[in-house]
């Protein structure tokens, strides 16, 4: 028998050592290897989506949001500052953030985090040092260094394929996606949020469908799910929903009712037909409703409709649902949905919840709901050196909470052993995404 744990001191040392040795599958990035065109480097390309290096970092859009906070758009209009220069964007952040005030807000020390943990100076509060650093790398050895600071095994994408330059890059080069580092997502939002702009842009495309949704459009929007499933190479497929969604939809709703019949008639029978999982990600009230001059910053959150989750796991049994929710006050209801529901996995702590403060508490209500059976988190990294602090971060907060809860369970005369921590850290950030995906 394992020999148990029997202090706190001992639980922690168990707990910190088993998180820093596991590897991860990161289930949702926003990340490109470089075949999809590197922004950094020594030839950085404007229109790539491969972005990484300290300017795009300290230009995510958490900072832009930030720094408007403290130079307002009264002093600098919106289209001055897209007008900028990637570099001239950065060190008016860079002055107004770090050097003006302390850099104490998450994203902020993010930065920091991972600039230290690649051996830079971050005393250092000037950027030319840290900019030449960038320069010197190779993207795809880049890739490399970063996983392994990441402690990364393996990157999922998320494919959007009514993006006009990332579609393009497959169609053009079929091989993209061959980086074994990099796994596919297809994600198709416009299919159930804008049925009608969507069915325009399959026409297009020459797919034979019609917004009334009649003739040969559902067999025409399953084959058009198809051939994107097998050119992705998807592990599985993703929508991003705002807080309004439901399901059934609202009867006097034309366009949820089209989406509604989209998501039961093309999205949920391919999925199943492909034994893919369906990634919901509910409650970004996007830009245009809040504040379109800021870009990706402009959106914000809603409170989003747990009920519509039950509905679809209830009534779709042979689909397996990944489901996470951008609202605080949407937590606990959906945790204890997946208490109800199999084939529902919550993962993450998705956007604005990525704050110690918010992962620890979700965590530990995660954790004294479900045991081990979710998925505390995922990077939603946007720029690739982002994986370094996310998960550093992260396992601080995974490990606090594992600690205690060992400690709980060692109290009631239970033997905790490393061996019982590893298998239980490896399922947390591995093997429970890893299983739920193969069904």
């Amino acid at each position: 028998m394992a020999k148990p744990l029997k202090d706190h001191a001992a639980i922690e040392r168990t707990v910190t050592s088993a998180l820093a040795d596991q590897p991860i599958i990161d289930m949702h990035t926003h990340l490109y290897p470089p075949t999809f065109g590197s922004a950094g480097g020594a030839n950085p390309d404007p229109a790539g989506l491969m972005l990484w290096g300290v300017d795009e970092l300290i230009t995510y859009h958490y900072l832009v949001a930030e720094v408007y906070r403290v130079v307002p758009a009264t002093e600098l209009p919106y289209e001055r500052f897209w007008a900028m220069s990637k570099a001239e964007q950065a060190d008016h952040i860079w002055k107004h953030l770090f050097v003006g005030r302390s850099p104490i807000s998450e994203s902020c020390r993010g930065v920091l985090t991972t600039l230290q943990l690649l051996g830079l100076d971050t005393s250092d509060r000037s950027l030319v040092g840290f900019r030449k650093y960038f320069a010197q790398q190779d993207p795809s050895g880049y890739i490399d260094t970063v996983m392994e600071k990441s402690n990364v095994e393996s990157i999922t994408m998320t494919n959007a394929v009514f993006d006009d330059p990332e579609r393009e890059t497959w169609l053009t080069n079929p091989k993209a996606g061959d980086d074994p580092r990099f796994t596919g997502v297809l994600r198709f939002d416009p299919l159930l949020r804008d049925w009608p702009g969507a069915a325009g842009r399959l026409a297009e495309w020459g797919y034979a469908v019609g917004e009334d949704l009649s003739g040969e459009t559902i067999e025409e929007g399953r084959r058009f799910l198809r051939e994107w499933i097998d050119r992705v190479r998807t592990i599985y497929c993703a929508v991003s929903l705002g807080p309004e969604f439901r399901y059934p939809a609202d009867g006097d709703d034309a366009t949820a009712r089209a989406g509604q019949k989209v998501l039961e008639q093309v999205v949920l029978p391919v999925c199943a037909e492909r034994g893919l999982p369906f990634a919901m990600m509910i409650g970004a009230k996007r830009r245009e409703l809040v504040n379109p001059g800021l870009g990706d910053a402009g959106d914000t959150v809603g409170k989003s409709d747990v009920q519509s989750v039950i509905n679809l796991c209830r009534e779709f049994p042979e689909n397996r649902f990944f489901c996470t929710m951008l609202a605080r006050e949407n937590q606990h209801e959906l945790t204890v949905a997946a208490r109800k529901f199999g084939n529902l996995m919550v993962f993450g702590c998705w956007w604005f919840l990525n704050n110690p403060s918010l992962v620890e508490e979700m965590t530990r209500m995660r954790t004294e709901l479900l045991g081990v059976s979710y998925i505390p988190q995922h990077s939603d990294a946007r720029v690739l050196d982002q994986l370094i602090y996310k998960w550093d971060h992260s396992r601080r907060v995974i490990g606090k909470v594992l600690t205690d809860k060992y400690a709980d369970l060692a109290g009631t005369g239970w033997a905790v052993s490393g061996e019982d921590v590893a298998r239980d850290v490896r399922l947390l950030l591995r093997d429970n995404f890893a299983t739920f995906v193969t069904g």
